[in-house]
């Protein structure tokens, strides 16, 4: 069994050259944390799969996932000791697979839309559409084996719970958005994912073995629930800095739900923006029917694919695949971990 791995952004590393000194620091790298991480509680899965706990949340490490660490934990230990976040910088933040590329597309279009045009007539050539929102807004974690990192982007994402962020970003005055969305859809949706990102020709993993992983939390940077209360206390602790969306309001109620984060990473809209549709247009360019239909033909499931992103993109689709005795189960423990939260979804 293995479980979706972030990528680097091929516009940060376009070059065989930069490829190759990519992986020299990737080396690096892991030998430097290689006696931390020995030390790190661990679990194998499978003979493809070892995660390792490291600060209450499970991670890849980078020795069984080689080229591929971008999400390992040794990415996390590095970012620790070396990133220094800008007060201007916006991180956006998610679980794996709770709406991470409709949030990237819609900080990059609001943040942007003075240098890239939102009306329809220019959607053709709108980076969202030429190339991925994965590709406009890069991961934290795979800037750690980038020579020339993208941090003067300002916009990056990342699925570092938050207890485990680089402290300059808790620190400084930069803004952080989170997106959460109900476990149960969650679950689901990276469940296909999984599937649809083996290369080595195996069976499909199945519902009930991804299911009791995910409920033992054993799902990289897992569990679920302590990922997403991490950032739900803190955007109660520190509500000008840390704003916590849902997946289902912001399909619900999408319109205000754009105009409320345009104004947290200090973008809001004008009177005359509105007036004029601005909001409107980058709802639609961000819709999952606009960015599936672009990216539709570019689905093989390989790492560089875009359309692997886009399945259905909706709200309870998770109980036509799930037993009545797994929705009791995980509904009773979102129950127990939410319990006193004003977490909903």
């Amino acid at each position: 069994m293995s479980f979706p791995v972030a990528f680097y952004s091929p516009v940060a590393s376009i070059t065989q050259d930069e490829e190759k000194a990519r992986k020299a620091k990737m080396a690096i790298i892991m030998e430097r944390y290689k006696d931390k991480v020995l030390a790190l509680p661990r679990k194998e899965i499978d003979t493809n799969l070892h995660l390792c706990k490291y600060e209450g949340f499970w991670y890849h490490h980078g020795f069984w996932l080689h080229s591929n660490a971008n999400f390992s934990v040794e990415a996390i230990m590095a970012l620790q000791d070396e990133f220094q976040a800008l007060p201007t910088d916006v991180f956006l933040s998610s679980q794996v697979k709770s709406g991470t590329t409709w949030l990237k597309s819609l900080g990059f279009a609001i943040l942007n839309r003075a240098k890239f045009k939102i009306d329809k007539d220019s959607w053709a050539t709108h980076p969202l559409i030429t190339t991925s929102p994965h590709d406009c807004v890069p991961f934290l974690e795979s800037e750690s084996f980038l020579n020339n990192p993208s941090y003067a982007n300002g916009l990056m994402s990342t699925h570092i719970p938050y207890t485990s962020l680089p402290q300059s970003i808790i620190s400084s005055d930069c803004r952080i958005v989170y997106i959460h969305r109900n476990p149960k859809d969650m679950l689901i949706s990276l469940w296909h994912f999984m599937n649809t990102l083996r290369e080595d020709g195996s069976s499909p993993t199945k519902l009930d073995d991804t299911f009791e992983l995910f409920r033992k939390g054993l799902t990289p940077n897992g569990p679920f629930w302590d990922h997403a209360i991490g950032y739900y206390k803190a955007s109660l602790e520190r509500p000008n800095k840390v704003l916590f969306l849902t997946y289902e309001k912001l399909k619900e109620d999408t319109y205000n739900e754009v105009k409320r984060l345009a104004s947290f990473i200090g973008s809001s809209f004008t009177k005359e923006e509105e007036d004029d549709g601005s909001v409107q247009e980058i709802v639609e360019l961000c819709s999952f029917k606009k960015l599936s239909e672009a990216h539709k033909g570019n689905k093989d499931g390989s790492h560089s694919s875009n359309g692997i992103y886009f399945r259905k993109g909706i709200v309870g689709d998770s109980v036509n695949y799930l037993t009545t005795e797994m929705i009791k189960t995980l509904d009773e423990i979102a129950k127990e971990k939410f319990d006193g939260l004003n977490i909903s979804f």
